[in-house]
Formats: C-alpha cells, sequence, structure tokens
C-alpha cells in the first residue's frame, strides 16, 4: 500500500472519470504538450488505449522514468502503483485508461 494519493484525487486537470463500478474504474486522460499530471497512484493494473498520437513519460518515486511514443489505437497493460504522467511530445495526449479491480 502506497501514501500517494489516487489518481483521481490528485490528477484533476488531466484525468476525467468516465464509469466506476465494482469491476473497472474508466478514466480518460488528455495532456497538453509539456503539461504533466502530479504524482499518483493507481490503485489497480490497467489498460490503456490511445486515442491520439503523443509521446509520454512515467516518472516513478524511486527516480526512475519510462518513455512511451504511442500511436492511435496502441494498447498497453500498465501495472498497479504510483507515478507521474508527463506529456513531452509536440501534440496533445488522450487516451482511455480501464483500470481493473
Amino acid at each position: 500500500m502506497t501514501d500517494i494519493p489516487d489518481v483521481l484525487e490528485v490528477a484533476k486537470s488531466g484525468y476525467k472519470l468516465l464509469l466506476e463500478n465494482e469491476k473497472v474504474r474508466v478514466m480518460e486522460i488528455r495532456l497538453k504538450p509539456g503539461e504533466k499530471s502530479p504524482m499518483h497512484n493507481h490503485p489497480n493494473d490497467h489498460v490503456v488505449y490511445v486515442v491520439k498520437d503523443a509521446k509520454f513519460k512515467l516518472n516513478f518515486p524511486n527516480g526512475k522514468s519510462d518513455k512511451f511514443d504511442l500511436k492511435t489505437g496502441q494498447v498497453l497493460w500498465i501495472k498497479a502503483g504510483p507515478h507521474q504522467t508527463e506529456n513531452i511530445g509536440p501534440t496533445d495526449g488522450y487516451c482511455i485508461v480501464i483500470e481493473t479491480k
């Protein structure tokens, strides 16, 4: 368990809840070039569907990071845990995040 706040508690500018029930939580993420979310936690493993090409960087609390050259239609699996999302590309980023419960 982490003391880093849930994504929907702190990332209000980039993340929007679309649906939540006992099985899933579905959010959209929209970040403009150079925009980043605060450090936040995803309590569940999640699928990310890329709606629009973008370049995102995930920064982790341990100082490590991963860069993603996202392409429209791409699907990624990301394990539960904390990170900060940053749009490091020249275009608006748009993804759908589906957390499994």
